[in-house]
């Protein structure tokens, strides 16, 4: 899931900060676990969250992945639970009861919000959710709790990222014998293609991630246990692959063409000569300009995003934490 991060000064205010080091480009590491209530936050399923949505609109940020697993619990699947009653920052809580495991996140150029709900029990899940700023459901797509390979179904779908003209695409799989592909639909919902299998070669997968589009229109796949990020037209034409950014779980691009990638795998078994953590850059050329490095919530580091002033920000799924780094 992603979250659209408030930065007022009265939250800001409220979080402890520290320093991050050894970085090309010197940040500022504001913890933000205090925006999380404790125990708050378990037996309650949100199945969206959005922290600010007013940040969307003077150009904030998107922070993919941050709650799936945080809030995704099974004991009050159907309860709305006001916003301030999760965390006195956050202004709206929208969705509950619909999604399974949202999994990945993008607002659209008109606000709406898109969601990916990884798995499939109770009735939900396996399904990518086109919902409006409110939380009014716009468009499925997929059949929520039936996983399939077919035109219209999703097994485990991670991410989606939409086009300019309204093109969708769905990274659809998240390994263990579940999809291995990207599936494109035009703006009204109509399948148009899919390509990519299970496997290591150009346009095959292991773990399609995530997935983001730069300024060119190109595709950005985090093919996460292939430990490298591929890149594709909008019609499936393999471009090239970067293994510079290390092994992906989360990849964002800003509108300067800056790529953030989250890397919260990387080992020196599965992708030696690579640490866990946050890899800034260019989209462009693939140059690794930044690197934030995790020492400490190591295998949890699943997603990053951004906003207009540089800053830098990051979910932690397995530990419910989230971290911004505030650009110095």
């Amino acid at each position: 899931m992603t979250v659209a991060a408030v930065g007022t000064p009265s939250l800001l205010t409220l979080l402890k900060l520290g320093r991050v080091s050894n970085l090309p480009t010197v940040w500022t590491d504001v913890l933000a676990g205090a925006l999380l209530s404790g125990g708050a936050w378990h037996g309650w399923r949100i199945a969206v969250v959005l922290l600010a949505m007013t940040l969307f609109y003077t150009g904030g940020m998107y922070l993919n992945d941050y709650f799936d697993r945080a809030i995704d619990t099974r004991e009050r699947p159907e309860r709305p639970i006001p916003a301030q009653e999760i965390s006195p920052f956050m202004v709206a809580a929208i969705g509950a009861g619909l999604m399974n495991a949202p999994h990945g996140f993008h607002i659209d150029r008109d606000g709406n919000v898109w969601v990916a709900d990884g798995n499939g029990p109770q009735g939900r899940g396996h399904a990518v959710y086109k919902l409006s700023p409110d939380g009014k459901v716009l468009m499925t797509l997929g059949k929520p709790n039936s996983a399939g390979a077919g035109d219209d179904e999703f097994n485990a779908p991670s991410d989606v990222v939409t086009a300019p003209n309204g093109d969708i695409f769905v990274a659809d799989g998240h390994g263990e014998k579940t999809n291995a592909r990207i599936v494109k639909f035009s703006k009204d919902g109509k399948f148009i293609k899919t390509w990519g299998k299970e496997g290591k070669g150009p346009g095959e997968f292991n773990q399609p991630h995530g997935i983001a589009m730069d300024s060119q229109g190109r595709l950005f796949v985090a093919d996460r246990a292939n430990s490298r990020i591929q890149i594709f037209d909008q019609d499936g034409k393999f471009l090239t692959e970067w293994k510079q950014f290390g092994r992906p779980s989360g990849v964002v691009i800003d509108k300067n063409d800056v790529i953030h990638v989250a890397d919260s795998q990387s080992t020196a078994q599965n992708n030696p000569g690579f640490q866990q953590g946050i890899r800034v850059g260019s989209a462009k050329d693939g140059k690794v300009t930044a690197f934030i490095p995790e020492t400490v919530l190591l295998g949890a580091l699943e997603t990053v995003g951004f906003d207009d002033a540089g800053n830098v920000y990051a979910g932690y799924t397995n530990k419910m934490d989230f971290k911004r780094w505030v650009k110095k």
